[in-house]
């Protein structure tokens, strides 16, 4: 009995063992079902919220004002108090940035004189953003300056003006600085902010060349602060790809001269010189400003200062390459080179509702006598829109026409021989009543389209304010 017994206990874990297989896939099978029912049935919420979720609402427009290289010497703190004063009567001009140059090559380098200045930007009814130059500091050096070190009054400035995450003014906006970050903590100076849809980016790269220095040893302040310039740069961009900006601005002092771009080469080491070639300071940057184009994908202006005056006050094109050798199609460049800085500024609109979205004007700041005991009549900020101010209100010459655009620059940039015949320009009609403004506006010409095709596009339907109205091209 008991061989027996045994022998059906053997048989009955033979057949629980040939069972349990079966029973675990078929345990299984269930399981898996019950995942991909749930997951299909998660998948399709997102789509009815997203599909019942409101459209966003259309971006307000957004206007600031660009001012720099007022302070050239003594006499430039009152025009800057009067180019302040007059961007301040502006309504709808929501902040300044002021490019470098917060006093000239010469003038001393001494610590009374940067608090003098400071308080002068501190008295702006508008948020000032400041964005040092290089006669701020790396011109510091010069015996005419004082022979002080540019690395020390470049540390002084960013404790000066740089000292919190606020602008400059009597209403100081919120910024965001490099100096959040701890590995950059010195960078006070690079910055970021966002408004309406754009994204801005101020760095720290002046004239000329970027302060690099050619003398022996490790240029240390040019090599770290190019280091913490691509990582801002890059931070920056990625920022406003994830909140979805519509377009970046990149605010630097220095002309990084494009045209002289140099493409990577894997066996420079190899190569002699030939002859005196000086480092590009800017190279790293440009290189950057490539890779947040490709990065970004929307439209990125970069907007500096000419080495010398434009005769129209700025010129807009498209000059980066990429290290293939075609146009950056999305970068554009805006270079400022205005014929009086101490009494006029550079006014850009955006508004996404327009085609193309960006405005570019020249304003002026005329400061007329007034007699003697009798101040001068200026009406309060509010109470009369800037676009329709008379040109008798002292202190703001409003009487030329509109903007003109820069968005059809987005395009590669034919040569210089073809640009000239493609396009006449147009002289705005005179015939015009001067109260309809939009009228006195010249219209947006395509420079890459043939002669007998119209306009690219219309201006748009919006209060025009009076002002300098540029051509794209010098």
């Amino acid at each position: 009995m008991s061989w027996r017994r045994t022998l059906r206990m053997r048989r009955v874990k033979a057949d629980f063992a040939i069972d349990r297989p079966g029973a675990r896939r078929m345990v299984r099978t269930r399981v898996i079902v019950s995942c991909l029912s749930a997951l299909f049935l998660l998948a399709g919420r997102p789509q009815r919220a997203q599909a019942e979720a409101p459209p966003l609402a259309p971006l307000t427009p957004l206007t600031f004002a660009i001012a720099s290289n007022v302070l050239d010497k003594p006499a430039g703190e009152t025009a800057l108090q009067h180019l302040l004063g007059a961007i301040g009567q502006e309504r709808t001009t929501s902040f300044i940035v002021y490019d470098g140059d917060l006093k000239g090559e010469t003038e001393p380098c001494r610590d009374s004189l940067y608090d003098a200045r400071q308080q002068i930007f501190d008295s702006s009814r508008k948020p000032v953003v400041l964005l040092p130059g290089g006669n701020d500091w790396a011109s510091c050096g010069l015996a005419q300056a004082g022979s002080y070190d540019p690395v020390e009054r470049l540390d002084f400035i960013r404790q000066l003006f740089f000292g919190d995450s606020n602008s400059l003014g009597q209403t100081p906006m919120n910024v965001i600085r490099e100096s959040d970050v701890a590995r950059f903590r010195p960078f006070r100076e690079n910055v970021r902010w966002q408004s309406d849809g754009v994204a801005f980016i101020g760095l720290n790269a002046p004239a000329p060349n970027n302060h690099y220095l050619s003398a022996g040893g490790r240029n240390g302040e040019f090599e770290d602060r190019s280091v913490a310039n691509a990582f801002w740069l890059e931070h920056a961009v990625e920022t406003a790809r994830r909140s979805d900006m519509r377009a970046v601005v990149v605010i630097l002092q220095g002309n990084p001269d494009f045209a002289r771009y140099e493409r990577r080469d894997r066996f420079a080491w190899l190569r002699f010189s030939r002859g005196d070639t000086s480092r590009d300071g800017f190279l790293e940057l440009k290189r950057s400003l490539v890779k947040a184009a490709e990065l970004f994908r929307g439209p990125v202006i970069v907007i500096h200062e000419s080495d010398a005056p434009i005769p129209r006050g700025f010129r807009i094109d498209q000059p980066l390459h990429n290290d293939k050798g075609a146009v950056v199609a999305n970068l554009t460049r805006i270079a400022i080179g205005l014929k009086k800085p101490q009494s006029q500024w550079l006014e850009v609109e955006s508004d996404f509702a327009w085609r193309p979205p960006f405005r570019v004007r020249v304003r002026d700041v005329v400061v007329r006598p007034v007699a003697p005991g009798q101040a001068p009549a200026l009406p309060a900020p509010s109470s009369i829109p800037s676009s329709s101010m008379p040109s008798s209100i002292p202190g703001v010459e409003n009487e030329t026409p509109g903007p003109s655009s820069f968005f059809q620059q987005m395009q590669p940039v034919q040569p210089t021989q073809q640009t000239q015949h493609s396009a006449q320009p147009v002289q705005p009609d005179t015939s015009t009543p001067t109260s309809n403004a939009a009228s006195s506006v010249p219209p947006i010409l395509n420079l890459n389209s043939p002669v007998n095709l119209p306009p690219i596009l219309p201006i748009p339907s919006s209060p025009a304010s009076g002002a300098s109205g540029m051509d794209t091209h010098q």
